[in-house]
């Protein structure tokens, strides 16, 4: 405990110093103990230096976060996805936050291969690059490798060196700060600071296992291997350990190009509709779908297929929900109010004694707005979200797996019309659905046997690893913003809460003590 705490000082400094609160506190006033605080952890008798000045406040927020590590980095990406704890304003300012930091040296990426995958195998790799990409968990390198006598091209994703020991020190020192805070300002345990930051640790700790990414990257090519115009890059698993994940090399542009996608022939008004359909085919066919596909994720080869990268973060339907979302987004196409009100009621979404029409009239008051928009701003991720608010006061349960989708399909939507702003979200998304439901004979009834055969949110499958298991509870957490009470992170999670307790406790009785023998001898 004692190291958290000179890790905490260390890291309250790297704050303070910083002009984190400034900027902060033009969006959401801190309390006054922040404030005292902060400005004591940031005495210095050297002047600091300002920088950045030019910038706006957003810009610099972010460039004073990718100044400060790994850690920041992804704490102010996580916070950027929680509005609800740090508002909509400064939610929005940290969406622009990149994930990049200086690259290690092409020694230490070699020796990290070699310890991994031991000579032979690092042997045989040909004309490792120095490194092409470098983000604050791991950086990619271009090498060749000889896959049974065929030289390929491929890409080597490598862990930054001690970067697990480095994140978890200092995230459980965050810990113990926001233990401290809740402790002190009662108004901020609603909250749930901890809880927030418990959170982050366990997704990211998922991040920092390549074979998770790796395995993630292999379903995703099984179930999309014929789609046509779609391509996931080969995982070569002779390459690949916990800390190295090798695949294909992708020749690409990257879609926010759009000249130079332009230049090259490629129909972008196309791809705009091709994202999106891709996405809802992965999601209502495979109940499988890439959660983090933001332009930087996604390239166009020169036969204009899309080609998805990073798979870290990929969302998991299950029967229920993938015919729920489907007769779901189909009913509004269709204006069929009654019919998404007897989905709710069927997939035992909403209770029973809830009155169809009443349910169906609030349905209606989301759709008949939406359909009196102009076409570049009718949305279907943010219908989703309009009809989780107005079905939560009918009592319908959270879905955790459907708000994953449901923001991701926000993500997709804004790529697409990057492409084509004029993008018809409907029209794009008919036929996917449409093509979907017509496979099954009467798809209310087959919910209803759906919901007797589904006994778990996640399909387990027992050829998958142990960690796939975990990768889905973590992201279906990060779906949802909260740990489930009957999960095995909920227990973790209050053993760390009962040992700072301790901590709290026995710091008390440690300070009472040193009081008392004060007042004794002198």
């Amino acid at each position: 405990m004692i190291k958290k705490i000179i890790t905490l000082f260390k890291l309250g400094r790297k704050v303070a110093k910083s002009d984190i609160l400034k900027i902060t506190s033009k969006f959401q006033e801190p309390p006054f103990a922040i404030k005292l605080l902060f400005k004591i952890l940031a005495f210095s008798f050297s002047k600091n230096n300002q920088m950045n000045m030019d910038k706006d406040e957003g810009e610099r927020l972010s460039s004073t976060l990718e100044s400060m590590g790994t850690t920041f980095i992804k704490l102010g990406q996580f916070l950027a996805t929680r509005p609800d704890i740090i508002g909509e304003e400064l939610s929005l300012k940290l969406e622009n936050l990149q994930d990049r930091l200086p690259p290690f040296s092409i020694y230490q990426a070699k020796e990290i291969i070699k310890k991994d995958l031991g000579k032979d195998i690092f042997n045989s790799i040909i004309n490792l690059s120095e490194p092409v990409a470098a983000a604050s968990i791991a950086q990619v390198h271009k090498a060749q490798i000889n896959d049974n006598g065929t030289i390929k091209d491929v890409a080597i994703k490598i862990l930054r060196p001690d970067i697990k020991k480095i994140f978890n020190e200092e995230i459980d020192a965050m810990m113990l700060f926001a233990f401290l805070i809740e402790s002190v300002i009662k108004k901020t345990k609603r909250l749930k600071l901890v809880e927030v930051v418990f959170l982050l640790k366990e997704i990211t700790n998922l991040e920092m296992d390549l074979r998770f990414e790796a395995a993630a990257a292999n379903e995703y090519a099984e179930n999309t291997k014929n789609d046509v115009g779609f391509r996931v890059p080969e995982i070569y698993w002779n390459f690949t350990s916990e800390n190295i994940m090798t695949l294909d090399w992708i020749d690409g542009v990257s879609i926010r190009e759009t000249e130079e996608l332009k230049k090259q022939n490629i129909d972008t008004n196309k791809i705009a509709e091709d994202i999106i359909q891709h996405f809802l085919t992965h999601a209502v066919r495979d109940g499988f779908f890439h959660a983090d596909m933001h332009q930087g994720n996604i390239f166009v080869d020169k036969n204009g297929q899309i080609i998805p990268i990073d798979f870290g973060i990929m969302g998991r339907l299950d029967k229920m929900s993938k015919r729920f979302l489907a007769e779901i987004l189909f009913g509004f196409i269709q204006r069929d109010y009654k019919k998404v009100a007897e989905v709710h009621l069927i997939a035992g979404l909403v209770p029973k004694e809830v009155p169809l029409d009443d349910l169906a009239q609030a349905l209606r008051s989301i759709g008949e707005p939406i359909f009196g928009q102009a076409v570049k701003d009718i949305s279907g991720g943010k219908l989703l979200k309009q009809l989780f608010d107005v079905t939560e006061k009918f009592n319908m349960q959270t879905q955790p797996q459907l708000l994953m989708l449901q923001k991701t399909m926000v993500v997709v939507e804004g790529v697409a019309r990057k492409l084509n702003p004029e993008t018809n979200i409907w029209t794009t998304s008919k036929p996917v659905l449409e093509n979907w439901l017509k496979e099954t004979k009467d798809p209310l009834k087959a919910i209803s046997e759906t919901i007797q055969n589904t006994t778990e949110v996640v399909k387990r499958l027992p050829e998958f690893p142990e960690i796939m298991d975990k990768a889905n509870q973590a992201l279906t957490y990060l779906a949802s913003g909260q740990i489930p009470q009957n999960s095995n992170s909920y227990t973790a999670l209050n053993n760390k809460k009962s040992e700072m307790i301790a901590f709290k406790n026995q710091s008390i009785i440690g300070i009472l003590a040193v009081v008392i023998i004060g007042l004794l001898v002198f």
